[in-house]
């Protein structure tokens, strides 16, 4: 389980659910690759993770993205804590 916290103001990089703001959300990007990736090499969903960190402007480190490929592979659920600041 990941942890991350993220201004109020940039909660929308995040959540797939918020309005207002511009580009994909991380969250979103993540539920793509569940659906797409499954299964595939851990090292194939980090970069494509990493992508998407980067373009959502995210603090996620190494670890947390391996952990989250590794949930994406094997079809585990994954559950993130938001601490919103």
């Amino acid at each position: 389980m990941g942890e991350i916290s993220v201004s109020s103001r940039n909660l929308g990089r995040l959540l797939a659910d918020s309005t207002g703001t511009p580009g994909r959300s991380y969250q979103a990007a993540f539920a793509e690759l569940a659906e797409s990736h499954q299964g595939r090499p851990t090292a194939e969903i980090v970069a494509l993770l990493r992508r998407a960190v980067d373009e959502a402007l995210l603090g996620f480190t190494a670890a947390d993205l391996y952990e989250q490929a590794e949930a994406i592979r094997t079809g585990q659920r994954y559950v993130l804590r938001i601490r919103v600041t």
